[in-house]
């Protein structure tokens, strides 16, 4: 057999890290700690965060959205986000990803330009595949209900969207994990509980 090329190796690499965080979503609903413990994974998906908004800025002839989409305000004060629940972290993210998926739900029915289609099609899975597994958290009886009062913002530009999830990943979702492994990952995980690392 011939050797793998290193852009196939990092093809496989990636496939069996979404392989896993899928497997998390479907399969271990009640106990999704490994994802949570294991740090690579949270910074594996800011890397692809990042890679999907560089991609579509690449793209040709993106469209201007006519009926724009409406985004999450996703900006947050650390100090203000650690006086937070974690329960109240869950669901304001969730709040964040409900707009995020609907936001490039509707991109998509608006563009037919392949290469803008294919990042957007990445990008609703991923945000997609977040919100199922943050519903598997609760810290409270009864399941979450779509009553969001999060700000929002509307943008014309598909950019936007790439723009909004990157942050989100980068900042309240890498360090609601970070705070979820302080609880989960007490079970000699030493290099999980190591800080998020600062973005670059």
């Amino acid at each position: 057999m011939q050797g793998r090329s290193p852009q196939l190796s990092m093809e496989l690499n990636r496939l069996l890290l979404l392989t896993s965080f899928l497997l998390h979503v479907k399969e271990d609903r009640a106990s999704p700690q490994r994802l949570v413990c294991d740090n690579r994974l949270i910074q594996k998906y800011i890397l692809e965060a990042k890679d999907m908004e560089k991609r579509v800025g690449q793209c040709q002839a993106l469209p201007v959205l006519s009926c724009p989409a409406v985004l999450p305000l996703v900006e947050f004060s650390l100090q203000q986000w650690k006086s937070k629940s974690n329960e109240t972290k869950r669901r304001e993210i969730l709040c964040d990803l409900s707009l995020l998926v609907g936001a490039a739900t509707g991109a998509l029915g608006q563009v037919s330009e392949e290469c803008g289609a294919r990042q957007l099609n990445q990008l609703y899975r991923h945000a997609n595949s977040f919100f199922l597994l943050l519903q598997t958290f609760s810290w409270e009886a009864g399941h979450w209900e779509p009553s969001c009062s999060s700000h929002s913002m509307e943008q014309t530009h598909i950019t936007s969207i790439f723009l909004t999830y990157r942050q989100l990943v980068q900042g309240k979702l890498r360090f609601f994990f970070h705070d979820l492994a302080k609880v989960l990952c007490k079970q000699g995980q030493g290099a999980s509980r190591d800080p998020p690392c600062g973005a670059r």
